[in-house]
């Protein structure tokens, strides 16, 4: 079954790593929701450089955003929660001193999406998104982890595989294109088109 979601988390190195994500994944078929940590930024000037970055375009979410495909960024400083058709935003409290929170998306998600979501999480130097990649593979979706040893902080990933082993959980583990590859052969993805 295509997943009908791809959840992805990063902070430090994040940038670059989703970049590479996109490399391997192509042209989004489905939605894919990005929580990158970051300060607070004018807004749309991160999507802006992702989109340049990656070569797909990237919008930041408005609250109750129809999830439809393509690349959807959390705003700054708000929580970014994904449910069965919408997107939604909240200035709840931070998680592990985060807002974006990788955790929030992933466990909003997984209740909402179940089976259907693939969660990726990609460099990032805290624990946030370990828990939630542990509450994705235990409600039947798919995890993807970035090798630690590839990632410019491999505290996110080496947590959530410690996580999801204690659970008696897997996630497949590879480089960011990799993943990307993977989910564009699972039919989330297509090859970019060359511009004329």
């Amino acid at each position: 079954m295509t997943p009908g979601l791809i959840v992805v988390g990063a902070s430090l190195g994040g940038a670059e790593a989703f970049a590479g994500f996109m490399a391997g994944l192509g042209e989004p078929r489905v939605p894919v929701a990005l929580v990158l940590h970051r300060n607070r930024q004018p807004r749309g000037s991160l999507a802006d450089y992702l989109a340049r970055l990656s070569g797909v375009p990237v919008a930041e979410v408005d609250d109750s955003q129809p999830l439809t495909p393509g690349v959807h960024l959390a705003p700054a400083d708000y929580h970014l929660l994904a449910g069965e058709r919408a997107f939604r935003l909240s200035v709840d409290e931070k998680v592990i001193h985060a807002r974006p929170s990788i955790d929030v998306l992933f466990e909003s998600a997984a209740e909402s999406h179940r089976k259907q979501l693939a969660a990726v999480l990609l460099t990032a130097a805290s624990r946030d998104g370990a828990a939630g990649v542990v509450r994705v593979a235990g409600l039947g979706g798919r995890a993807y982890v970035q090798d630690p040893s590839t990632a410019e902080s491999s505290v996110a990933p080496a947590a959530a595989l410690a996580a999801l082993g204690e659970a008696g959980r897997s996630a497949r583990v590879g480089s960011p294109r990799r993943i990307g590859e993977w989910l564009r052969a699972e039919g989330c993805g297509t090859e970019r088109r060359e511009e004329p």
